[in-house]
């Protein structure tokens, strides 16, 4: 997520030798609440401040596309939209821009919201984890990062 951070790596890796290992680009992260779980369950909230100053602003998905374009230059194979289901909008746009492979994480709060729905009734689990998967598929995401991968490979063995 910092300017020169993919140089530097692909540079490294050309220097060793892997030359054919992609690098995937963080710089569309965004400055969310959907962190929260991961981060009480990591024990890693923040020690002062917060983590604002290095992660998008929700308001501005134009940031994102001229922070991505930055790292496709500097050498990125794929860019990655965090998180998911909030941000569809930008991964849309990310993906018809750059037309390159393209990831979402679906983060731990995105997870944590469908697994507490489902556990109190208000919606089907299942049809939820796939509908939101579909949902970033349809946006644009060749990839998905997501806590629902175990549940979602053993319901596509039904």
């Amino acid at each position: 997520m910092m300017d020169g951070m993919v140089r530097a790596i692909r540079t490294a890796l050309d220097i060793d030798g892997f030359t054919e290992t992609p690098i995937m680009s963080y710089a569309a992260k965004y400055c969310s609440c959907f962190y929260g779980p991961f981060r009480e369950a990591a024990d890693s909230g923040y020690a002062f401040g917060d983590r604002s100053g290095y992660q998008m602003d929700p308001a501005n998905s134009d940031e994102a596309l001229r922070e991505l374009e930055l790292d496709i230059d500097e050498g990125a194979d794929i860019v990655m939209v965090k998180p998911a289901l909030p941000y569809l909008d930008v991964l849309h746009r990310v993906k018809t821009t750059f037309l390159m492979p393209t990831a979402a994480y679906q983060v731990s709060g995105e997870y944590a919201m469908i697994v507490a729905a489902g556990a109190r009734g208000w919606l089907d689990y299942e049809q939820a984890i796939f509908e939101s998967l579909l949902s970033i598929k349809r946006a644009g995401a060749d990839m998905i990062i997501t806590y629902f991968a175990k549940d979602a490979a053993r319901l596509l063995k039904k």
